[in-house]
C-alpha cells in the first residue's frame, strides 16, 4: 500500500468528486490502474458507495470510470464483499431514477466487471478494451470449449449486447455529457 501511495500520490485505487460534464452536474468516480492494478479493496468499495449516496442526496447523475484487475485479494473476503455493497448502493440509485453511466477502460476485469462496472444504465467502453471476469484459459478449461477470437474485447461485447456503445477516449467526455443531459431531463422521480 505504501508503495502504491508513493507511486500514485493517492491513498486508494479510486478518486471521487463532484464535477460538471458539458454543464451537467455529476458525481465522478475514476479508478487508477496504477494503484495496485486498480484493485477494489474495502476502502475502494466504501468510496464508491459514498459517491453513490452523494448522487442520491443531490439527485445528480453518477459516472464511474473503471480500470481494474478486480477485487484486492490481499484483503480476502472484505474485498469480495465490495461487489455486493456497490451493487446494493447502485440499486438504491436506480430506484430513485438517477442515471448511472459506466465507462469501461482497458482493462476492466474480475470482481469490478462482475459488479458495479456492468450495472450502468448506459455502459460505454473504449475501443479494444479488455472486459471480462476471468482469463480465457480458465474459461476454456472450465467449459471445455475453445472461445471465439476477441470474446473479451469491447467490440465482441457490443455485438452481443453486453455494452451499449464504443467511444474513443477523446470523445468520452462529450458523449457522457450528452447522455447526462438526456437522462437528467427524462428522469422519473
Amino acid at each position: 500500500m505504501a508503495e502504491a501511495e508513493e507511486k500514485t500520490g493517492n491513498k486508494e485505487a479510486v478518486i471521487c468528486g463532484f464535477c460538471k460534464i458539458c454543464g451537467e452536474p455529476a458525481v465522478l468516480v475514476a479508478m487508477d490502474f496504477n494503484f495496485l492494478g486498480g484493485s477494489m479493496g474495502y476502502a475502494t468499495g466504501e468510496k464508491i458507495v459514498r459517491a453513490t449516496e452523494n448522487a442520491i442526496e443531490k439527485s445528480i447523475g453518477l459516472v464511474i470510470i473503471s480500470s481494474s484487475g478486480g477485487a484486492r485479494m490481499q484483503e480476502g473476503i472484505l474485498s469480495l464483499m465490495q461487489m455486493a455493497r456497490t451493487a446494493a448502493a447502485l440499486n438504491k440509485l436506480s430506484k430513485k431514477g438517477i442515471p448511472y453511466i459506466s465507462i469501461l477502460t482497458d482493462p476492466t476485469t474480475a470482481g469490478v466487471s462482475a459488479s458495479f462496472a456492468m450495472l450502468g444504465d448506459v455502459i460505454i467502453a473504449e475501443p479494444g478494451a479488455l472486459i471480462g471476469f476471468t482469463g480465457p484459459r480458465v474459461i476454456e478449461q472450465t467449459i471445455g470449449h475453445t472461445l471465439p477470437k476477441g470474446f473479451q474485447r469491447a467490440e465482441f461485447l457490443l455485438e452481443h449486447g453486453m455494452i451499449d456503445m464504443i467511444v474513443e477516449r477523446k470523445d468520452i467526455p462529450e458523449t457522457t455529457g450528452k447522455l447526462l443531459q438526456y437522462l437528467n431531463k427524462n428522469v422519473i422521480y
